[in-house]
């Protein structure tokens, strides 16, 4: 029925009749006391405002950090993006990927959902490979180091 993208089999489809989404991949440190129970009240809500909002996407959360793919209508995504940055209960956000385009979702079903990780480095190790960007690059080094030495926490930088 579907591949392992959420994108129908033998589906050819043209850019003609395609909506036009946004996307924003990004990864972060989980604040201090944010642990599997919160991030499941997270995923909660954003079940019940990504609904109404049009907003799809997966979650993987391990090791304390966040790593995020959302997609959906530029208007709504803008907003959800600035409350990310905005948002507590993480840190250390490096944007990975982010922009929009005439497709089909990669998750077309899922308003949140989160996928366990029980090596969250392999994702954010591949992240790494794939992006150019210095800033990015620093702060992945930086989280995959402190994953290594097992202080994720106790070298949060400001």
């Amino acid at each position: 029925m579907f591949d392992e993208y959420g994108i129908p089999r033998g589906a050819e489809l043209g850019e003609a009749g395609l909506p036009a989404l946004q996307h924003f991949v990004y990864c972060s440190r989980a604040s201090d006391g944010v642990d599997d129970t919160e991030v499941g009240r997270i995923v909660e809500s954003a079940q019940r405002r990504n609904l109404a909002c049009g907003i799809t996407g997966v979650l993987v959360f391990g090791s304390g950090v966040f790593f995020q793919w959302i997609e959906g209508p530029a208007a709504p995504m803008q907003k959800l993006i600035a409350s990310l940055y905005d948002d507590p209960r993480h840190y250390d956000i490096v944007s990975l990927d982010q922009s929009e385009e005439k497709r089909e979702r990669l998750y077309p079903n899922w308003d949140m959902e989160k996928v366990e990780a029980e090596d969250i480095r392999l994702v954010l190790q591949d992240a790494l490979e794939s992006t150019d960007n210095k800033t990015s690059v620093a702060a992945l080094r930086r989280i995959l180091k402190q994953l290594d030495a097992g202080s994720l926490h106790a070298l949060r930088q400001i």
